[in-house]
């Protein structure tokens, strides 16, 4: 994938932004499993942003093998 990433972490909401382009309001979001959200292309399907709430403290995904989701996410 040619896109590259953009990590932003808001510590006053808890949430790890993974961004490779700014979101916009026509994307679709789906929860790819606990604390983690997918915001996604609405005519390609492909994965845009992730956001993977309660970094890095009680979200699942902090403590899980990237390889988990990484069938699901292009990123």
């Amino acid at each position: 994938m040619d896109a590259r990433l953009r990590f932003t972490y808001d510590r006053e909401a808890d949430i790890l932004y993974i961004d490779t382009c700014a979101p916009y309001s026509e994307q679709e979001s789906a929860e790819l499993g606990d604390d983690v959200v997918a915001r996604i292309h609405p005519q390609t399907g492909e994965i845009e942003n992730l956001e993977v709430l309660f970094f890095p403290h009680g979200s699942s995904a902090a403590t899980c093998s990237p390889s988990r989701w990484s069938r699901r996410c292009a990123l």
